[in-house]
């Protein structure tokens, strides 16, 4: 890229051409997704900043300007997706100094968020709310998802092949490209790729809903294979509705199930594996609020163990 580049180009110039070269095909779709963006941002908000007039107050005017119409960890991933390519400016000699260091990151209040996830009592109201017609419809999704944990474009992806009731397993390996033009992908990570275990209820389910049908097509997608995300959310939110607890998504109900197993006493390295997560890290950040919760209650048993000793 140096050869290409002079400490006069315009900024948003050189960041197009460094995710052109070092992100594409290097990362998922919707995270290049999220690069380009981040162009089109810079080309809004400098549209005329040169190279070699970033500094760290430049720099972090550009931050400010950006915060002033985002939540701050969005401001935070913007930081994150711009510094990959200042770093590499200044090991090139197009940016004499590391503008980015000590920078500020601000925002505005975040929104009031829905519920991340249910209580152990409010997932049973809903499940009992759901419309479970004896053919596969959104119902069966929604109650699948809320007793695996699996993504939405995992569970999408399902085919009959990947049951296996003798053994009550099912296997994730694939995602579905619902943001796309449908088809399979490969998951997330190779963590992603996992088997979990099914109750002996839904086995008996599952078993007669999906008898018959093609071993290898995917059993919640049918026609042209486009799949919207907001309408499964909506019927989960008119389901939640009808059930009296709080709206969640379909990721909510992957919350919800990591935080029963945690709240039932399951290790974090077994919910890590059974939600395909990259490393026990990402669960214990995903759900560090549940775990001081638990922690809580781990020193009051110890200490209630401990007086009565003596």
């Amino acid at each position: 890229m140096l050869n290409q580049t002079d400490r006069t180009e315009l900024f948003h110039i050189y960041y197009k051409r460094w995710i052109t070269v070092y992100k594409e095909g290097a990362i998922r779709k919707v995270t290049m997704a999220k690069y380009l963006m981040t162009q089109q941002w810079l080309e809004k908000l400098v549209p005329n900043l040169c190279l070699c007039h970033i500094t760290r107050l430049t720099y972090q005017q550009l931050l400010n300007d950006y915060a002033a119409e985002h939540e701050r960890q969005t401001t935070m991933d913007f930081h994150h997706q711009l510094k990959g390519a200042i770093l590499d400016a200044v090991d090139e000699g197009l940016i004499d100094r590391d503008p980015t260091r000590k920078a500020i990151i601000k925002g505005k209040t975040p929104r009031e968020k829905k519920p991340k996830y249910l209580n152990q009592f409010e997932l049973h109201t809903l499940l009992s709310h759901l419309n479970l017609a004896p053919e596969i419809n959104w119902d069966w999704f929604i109650l699948l998802v809320a007793k695996t944990g699996m993504r939405f474009s995992e569970a999408l992806a399902l085919t009959p092949k990947d049951f296996d009731f003798t053994h009550q397993m099912l296997s994730v390996n694939k995602t579905w490209d619902y943001k796309d033009d449908g088809g399979f992908l490969p998951t997330k990570n190779q963590s992603s790729v996992r088997k979990i275990e099914l109750d002996w209820q839904t086995v008996i389910q599952f078993s007669q809903l999906i008898k018959g049908l093609a071993e290898d097509q995917p059993i919640f997608v049918h026609g042209d294979g486009k799949i919207y995300n907001s309408t499964v959310n909506d019927i989960l939110t008119r389901r939640c509705k009808s059930a009296g607890v709080p709206s969640i998504s379909i990721h909510g109900l992957r919350h919800t199930h990591a935080s029963l197993l945690l709240f039932a006493g399951v290790s974090i390295a077994s919910v890590a594996r059974r939600l395909g997560h990259a490393s026990m890290t990402t669960t214990q950040k995903t759900y560090l609020h549940i775990i001081q919760e638990l922690e809580n209650k781990d020193v009051d048993l110890v200490m209630r163990s401990l007086s009565g000793l003596g």
